[in-house]
């Protein structure tokens, strides 16, 4: 798990944070997202004049996802720039707002596991192509259309349209 001494950087005031998050790891449990090796985080942990624990650094990780055209694998390298920001939770009922995040000051640790997650998917590229000039599914039959060409037929109409071309010939 990634985790942040508090005590330690307050002694310090700044400490460098490495780590190497494996494949398998729960933190990326119910993440539809295949790594092909560890993430490996590195950042530097701080804590500001305002009483804020800001924590810069970066992401990175290898994937597997699919082409959105074809559905082939396709090997992706995710590196990200990362800031954290850390507020203490000074009242009751104070929220995360998406930028920031809250810690309990009486806390001896600080988790990172669940920002670092939460900043790995939002890296992800949702849009990946294997190639290209991917030329992706046959809508109809499904063939592969890098790998061979179907035989369907284009001139078969769509019969959801029905509707409307009655109406174009009225």
């Amino acid at each position: 798990m990634l985790r942040l001494d508090l005590a330690r950087l307050d002694r310090e005031r700044s400490l460098q944070i490495e780590a190497r998050i494996p494949p398998d790891d729960p933190l990326w449990e119910d993440l539809e997202v295949v790594f092909v090796g560890p993430v490996d985080f590195g950042a530097r942990a701080s804590w500001t004049g305002s009483g804020e624990i800001v924590v810069r650094g970066t992401l990175r990780a290898s994937l597997q996802q699919e082409c959105r055209r074809c559905l082939e694998p396709v090997p992706v390298t995710l590196s990200e720039e990362i800031t954290l920001v850390f507020l203490p939770a000074t009242e009751p009922g104070m929220e995360d707002d998406g930028d920031t995040r809250l810690f309990e000051e009486s806390a001896a640790e600080l988790d990172l596991g669940q920002a670092v997650r939460e900043e790995i998917i939002l890296g992800i590229d949702p849009y990946v192509v294997c190639r290209p000039e991917c030329k992706g599914l046959c809508p109809r039959c499904g063939t592969n259309l890098n790998e061979e060409t179907c035989h369907c037929s284009s001139e078969e109409p769509d019969p959801r349209w029905d509707a409307l071309r009655a109406l174009k010939k009225e």
